[in-house]
């Protein structure tokens, strides 16, 4: 004869009750990450300069900010259209903006544009942004002229 079945034997003791609510709350929590950690991998936006850009190889179509001096005799304006080249001293990248620039961007100074590298290595940027005042240039660009021994510091003064 079998011995008649306890309350504990008909379900889950409470120990396994607990384990089973910790694991689904862990289930959950682990999902909630994935999702926001995809929704965020596509509004990631890195800094290169253009000889990091060329090193790199970066992919076409790829959102990235692009951080520089705009070459001198470089800029040429046709309606809202500007273009121009972002130099680091290593290596140039044309870029083209369809807007109306910060009035503070000139040759000479620095820049840094968000944007798009199209297939032909071309930038179409979305924003640019031009230094503030007369002390401010982007570290990332600071850093980027210092390596390609072209930093002059007189000139961010």
């Amino acid at each position: 004869m079998t011995a008649p079945a306890t309350p504990r034997s008909r379900g889950w003791s409470r120990k396994q009750k607990r384990l089973a609510v910790i694991a689904g709350l862990l289930l959950v929590v682990a999902l909630a990450a994935a999702l926001v950690l995809t929704a965020l991998r596509d509004q990631i936006v890195f800094f290169y300069s253009p000889s990091e850009v060329a090193a790199r190889a970066v992919e076409p179509g790829t959102p990235i900010r692009l951080g520089g001096l705009v070459k001198d005799g470089s800029w040429t304006r046709s309606g809202e259209s500007n273009f121009f080249v972002i130099t680091d001293g290593g290596a140039e990248v044309a870029a083209h903006y369809s807007g109306i620039l910060p009035d503070l961007f000139r040759e000479g100074q620095g820049v840094v544009a968000e944007g798009r590298l199209g297939s032909d290595g071309s930038f179409e940027a979305t924003n640019v942004l031009a230094k503030h005042d007369e002390n401010y240039v982007p570290k990332e660009v600071v850093d980027a002229l210092k390596a390609q021994g072209e930093w002059r510091p007189e000139a961010a003064q």
